[in-house]
């Protein structure tokens, strides 16, 4: 398997759980309290931490976030509470669970499983993934207003790499982002442009959809990062800063250039059609077809990507969720999101490959 590497609490404990799991290669044991996180990238990641404090899991998150680019898999041994370790677990988006007292046999077991399930994300894609978000953290972060020809950078960056490595293994690589609005901007954006070929649009139109997928967010930079990245359910208070949001990203947006529906998708890609969305409580033809499209691919990609309270979830339960949706999403254009959303299932990938969804 390669370079492992073992995240303990108890060092003594670990060195001697990594010289039990030696064949699977060469292990590299971290102490959990030690601040210099380790050199290099491994291939596989088991953490072995008793005590999870909630000063441990800031730690245990920070060294995941650090080493874990390209989808490293990465094994919870779970101590005491099940209940309550399978929760953190999942918050620290584990790819797997296994009981700290399974014998040696089954946790060789389980990492063989892990090491041949989840593949690698070939290099080039993480290239690209990386310069989409050096250039959006540029943007966003520069204070300089956002213009229609920023925009289009982005965007054409975006577009060009969903075309070569398809929507699947970009939405992987961008998943392992740790800073939440750039990913999820970068995600939507990748769904949008998927989505747009499977309908057929032509190019300006294509360009047009990624583009306001891209901006739909940028509001967010408003928003504190306390509550952008809360690892629990936000209050009213909070989430009522959080819904201002749409609001703020068209204020940034207005008078630099932008046609009117692309401030459109910045400001209302939280309507719903039945008028419960905001901050308008627009319904029905108030919403622009554009709009209805965006939202589609922001819903989606919100289910499918990390939070700091809650792991991705499967493309499948993702779209069915899509799906019982209609009446607040337009269900043709849901329906005709089925395709992308296939990308994301396993099962499906495997039957298509070489046609439709594995090219997306």
């Amino acid at each position: 398997m390669g370079e492992l590497l073992l995240i303990t609490d108890d060092i003594a404990r670990g060195q001697r759980l990594s010289r039990d799991l030696g064949a699977c290669g060469t292990w590299h044991v971290h102490d959990l309290y030690e601040d210099k996180l380790p050199g290099r990238q491994p291939n596989l990641i088991v953490s072995d931490v008793e005590a999870l404090t909630s000063d441990a899991l800031i730690r245990l998150r920070r060294v995941l976030a650090a080493m874990r680019g390209g989808e490293v898999p990465y094994l919870f041994l779970v101590h005491g509470n099940v209940a309550r370790a399978e929760a953190q677990a999942q918050i620290l988006g584990a790819s797997a669970t296994l009981s700290s007292t399974a014998c040696t046999q089954q946790l060789l077991d389980a990492l063989g499983r892990m090491h041949v399930q989840i593949q690698p994300i070939p290099a080039s894609v993480w290239k690209q993934a990386t310069e989409a978000r050096h250039f959006l953290k540029q943007v966003l972060l520069s204070g300089a207003p956002i213009t229609p020809a920023m925009a289009d950078t982005g965007t054409d960056l975006v577009a060009r790499a969903v075309g070569e490595s398809g929507i699947y293994d970009w939405v992987r690589t961008v998943q392992q982002f740790d800073d939440a609005t750039h990913q999820h901007c970068l995600l939507v954006a990748a769904l949008a442009a998927a989505f747009s070929g499977v309908l057929g649009l032509r190019a300006a139109d294509r360009h047009r959809l990624t583009k306001a997928a891209l901006l739909h967010d940028v509001g967010k930079i408003h928003v504190p990062t306390q509550i952008l990245n809360k690892p629990g359910k936000l209050t009213e208070a909070e989430m009522a800063v959080m819904r201002t949001h749409p609001v703020c990203g068209h204020a940034m947006l207005v008078g630099q250039g932008f046609e009117a529906v692309m401030l459109t998708v910045v400001r209302s890609h939280h309507e719903m059609l039945d008028g419960t969305g905001y901050p308008d409580g627009l319904t029905g033809w108030e919403i622009p077809d554009l709009v209805r499209l965006v939202t589609v691919c922001d819903v989606y990609g919100a289910l499918i990507e990390r939070r700091p309270y809650r792991a991705p979830m499967a493309g499948e339960k993702a779209y069915a969720i899509l799906d019982g949706m209609t009446g607040r999403l337009d269900g043709d254009l849901v329906r005709a999101f089925q395709p992308i959303a296939a990308a994301f299932n396993p099962s499906m990938r495997k039957a298509s490959h070489g046609h439709a969804a594995q090219s997306l």
